[in-house]
């Protein structure tokens, strides 16, 4: 998989402005002449309560001193950090103050793109670049949100039922594939970085828009999501 290094370069070949903190790296650069705030984790990251509250304090300080700053989130990471001293401290919690960090940018003006370029696993893809206005990936990312043993712990339905589901419906397998059958990742991005990620921005929607079911219903990997909202949201009770 592509070092962060490399993704800078191809993302910002006009030069950047990222420096790395361990697992996390944070800053600014330029995507044709728009500056760009950058947030993100590398080498598989498990996201713990210091890393969830790094990456929120971040979001926090770009709304202070970059007010509709564009934001890109450059995601690799294996999910929650599964220890007694997070669990304890409640997780949980720091998790959730991340993603309401990134939905009040959101909120207050800020575009918002996330990226894949390494793995996107569980708590740590759910509560940064799913939550980003459109979430992209590279070819050879590795996405998933729940392996089947795992679901088949918490839905009670035998593992092999659910392998055999998997085979015709995108909702129940990992990999960028089906993500973007779901609309859950829009495109995937090979060739010019620099330029996908120029046409993101230029195409990122108004806060509150979520075209995913759409895009689900259209790539027949959730064929049922708009429908079902809709009705939700529109019938008489």
């Amino acid at each position: 998989m592509m070092t962060p290094e490399v993704l800078f370069d191809r993302l910002f070949p006009q030069g950047h402005d990222i420096s790395s903190e361990g697992l996390f790296f944070a800053g600014t650069a330029k995507a044709g002449s728009q500056p760009v705030s950058v947030i993100g984790t590398r080498e598989k990251a498990h996201i713990g309560i210091d890393l969830a509250m790094r990456m929120a304090s971040e979001v926090i300080r770009i709304m202070k001193e970059r007010p509709g700053s564009p934001i890109l989130l450059l995601v690799d990471t294996a999910g929650q950090k599964m220890s007694r001293r997070d669990e304890l401290l409640g997780l949980n919690g720091y998790i959730a103050h991340l993603a309401k960090c990134i939905d009040v940018a959101r909120r207050r003006g800020h575009k918002i793109i996330g990226l894949v370029y390494g793995e996107a696993v569980s708590a740590g893809f759910l509560s940064s670049s799913l939550l980003a206005d459109a979430c992209y990936a590279l070819p050879e990312a590795e996405v998933r949100v729940m392996n089947l043993p795992a679901m088949s712990r918490v839905t009670k339905i035998p593992v092999e039922r659910l392998e055999e589901l998997s085979k015709d419906s995108a909702v129940f397998a990992p990999g960028v594939a089906n993500y973007v059958a779901m609309g859950a990742v829009r495109e995937t991005w090979d060739g010019d970085l620099a330029s996908a990620l120029v046409k993101a921005l230029e195409e990122s929607q108004d806060p509150g828009s979520d075209t995913r079911r759409n895009y689900g219903e259209e790539r027949k990997g959730r064929t049922l999501a708009r429908s079902v909202s809709h009705r939700v949201r529109h019938d008489a009770a």
